[in-house]
């Protein structure tokens, strides 16, 4: 057990405190969780946040591996691994500080300091429009009240970060006004608050209560069920080849690992296979390829080095095990365009499809898909330029995180905030003009002047907008504001288009979820028509889970 005298860090210790990090959060994801600026069910910052860092908890330390090698690993891992704003955030967080660490053996308590900084510069800098009262404000008060203490180690160092830590969560709300009217702190603050307590708790040598067990809950990112082997038999052809995915280290007596030729390296795969993603940190290369002959990947990668891991799967069994969204792309069909969506609900999904998406990538509120996901939607695409649809606000770092990890086509992120966004951008596509920037202007501009509105239920007592909340109420909400509420659904959505302006506008379309009835639809498609007797209104089923019903005008 590591005690108080611990004054330099190594790649092992830095394991240790990863995991007490997650320990922590895993015990108080929920608490997380719970500080959602609405009283409604889709409060997911501890989720993510979880997530997050087990994908960093991936990363094993090998003997004798330095610290900056080992935290690149572990930093790698959480950036595809991230998901939500706060997880994204917190990924660049950690891509800093390995960056802050690069070449050292251990840390000590300034190289730590030093590398908290560049991971404060990191985090800004992954976001176009920096928010105070947010994670953001946290790390960055705290980093720069502990290094100017006279730390004599580490454990100081987080003990003067947790400090300051605590003081500026409790002022986020006075920054934030949104926060100062639901009476919470921001969530993605406490939820690195928690993971640093847990690192700290290692190094103390103190036990972190878990009174529930609540950390051997692990929380899942949905995967999907087993592949079923007898979709590729014995006359079945090979069509999409396989799919490779390797961890090489290299070996000094192969190569020369500090000039290693990565870019060589990339075009050699890029020869032989296609969905190239190759990335050198350290002394490991990190591969992807699809191709008809993975023998000749393992064969090359051999001259420099020796597999740490080594995946390949036969990518026609995969294709027949995958849902109608995510097939993937005829090898043999290239398109100079690919659009990727994100949705939930099996009617929204169809909707979405119906209307031009090549890849739909399952999320929304609670199911924020990581940067992974949207890659592996990459993958599965065969295209020059690929245009992304997050349909929300949550969605979108981590699209763009995706876009920058991805270097096999140009990647454009369209800034959806809602599904009514991505519905508009879909209605108005037109790829006939073959100028990407031409399509992707288009795409943004079709969102202007759209107006998304939902209607959910409310989870706790509350005062907001003027407006006393009570637990099991519907709530009308039409951006950031609850602008309706009462005990009738019916007359929630009702109420909630009346806040809308529809003067405005020329189409209503109704999108119910899947806890509504096509009947009560139809009940206020109704009372809509004859509110609004010029417009035309229409319902559709998307089959959605935390909205009962999402209403778009354009």
């Amino acid at each position: 057990m590591n005690t108080v005298t611990e004054r330099r860090i190594d790649s092992q210790l830095l394991a240790e405190l990863i995991e007490g990090g997650i320990r922590n959060l895993q015990i108080h994801r929920e608490e997380v969780n719970d500080l959602n600026v609405f009283p409604i069910p889709d409060g997911d910052t501890g989720n993510n946040m979880l997530l997050t860092m087990q994908g960093g908890e991936s990363a094993v330390p090998h003997e004798s591996e330095g610290i900056g090698e080992y935290a690149r690993r572990a930093a790698d891992g959480m950036l595809f691994s991230a998901r939500g704003n706060s997880g994204v955030i917190l990924s660049q967080i950690a891509d800093g500080i390995a960056a802050g660490l690069e070449g050292r053996e251990y840390a000590d308590v300034e190289s730590t300091a030093r590398a908290f900084q560049c991971g404060v510069e990191h985090a800004y800098s992954a976001v176009s429009e920096p928010v105070e009262g947010t994670i953001l404000t946290v790390i960055r008060e705290a980093s720069e009240y502990a290094a100017a203490q006279e730390c004599a180690d580490v454990q100081e160092y987080l003990n003067a970060f947790l400090l300051q830590a605590h003081e500026s969560l409790q002022h986020t709300p006075e920054l934030l006004e949104i926060l100062k009217k639901a009476g919470v702190v921001d969530s993605g603050g406490a939820g690195l608050i928690y993971i640093v307590e847990g690192a700290l708790s290692v190094l103390s040598g103190e036990k972190i209560e878990d009174p529930a067990g609540l950390s051997d809950h692990t929380v899942s990112a949905a995967p999907g069920a087993g592949l079923n082997f007898d979709l590729f038999d014995e006359d079945s052809e090979l069509v999409y080849g396989y799919c490779t995915e390797l961890m090489l280290r290299l070996q000094r007596k192969k190569t020369d690992i500090e000039n290693f030729d990565i870019e060589a390296f990339r075009e050699f795969l890029q020869s032989i296979g296609d969905s190239v993603v190759c990335l050198k940190t350290g002394s490991i290369v990190k591969l992807h390829v699809h191709t008809k002959e993975p023998y000749r990947v393992l064969q090359y990668g051999q001259r420099f080095g020796e597999y740490l891991t080594v995946k390949v799967e036969n990518m026609s069994l995969q294709h027949n095990n995958l849902p109608a969204d995510s097939k993937l792309a005829d090898p043999e069909v290239h398109k100079p365009f690919g659009i990727v969506a994100v949705a939930t609900g099996e009617g929204n999904k169809k909707i979405f499809r119906d209307m031009g998406a090549d890849q739909i990538v399952q999320g929304g509120q609670t199911m924020n898909p990581s940067a992974d996901d949207f890659i592996e939607a990459f993958r599965r695409l065969s295209a020059d330029t690929i245009f992304v649809l997050p349909n929300n606000g949550n969605v979108i770092l981590a699209a763009e995180q995706a876009a920058r990890l991805y270097t096999e086509a140009d990647v454009r992120v369209i800034p959806s905030h809602t599904i009514g966004d991505g519905y508009a951008v879909l209605s108005m596509l037109d790829l006939d003009s073959k100028d990407a920037d031409r399509i992707e202007q288009d795409m943004r501009q079709a969102m202007e002047g759209v107006v998304t509105g939902c209607v959910t239920r409310c989870i706790r007592d509350a005062e907001m907008n003027g407006l006393l909340l009570r637990e099991g109420q519907y709530l009308g909400i039409v951006g950031k504001d609850i602008v309706s509420a009462d005990n009738d659904r019916r007359d929630t959505a009702c109420m909630l288009t009346t806040r809308m302006d529809f003067d405005n506008h020329q189409i209503c379309i109704l999108i119910r979820g899947e806890d509504s009835t096509e009947e009560e639809a139809q009940e206020i498609l109704k009372r809509l028509r004859k509110a609004h007797p010029s417009y035309e209104i229409y319902v559709l089923d998307g089959g959605q889970e935390i909205y009962s019903y999402y209403i778009i005008l354009e």
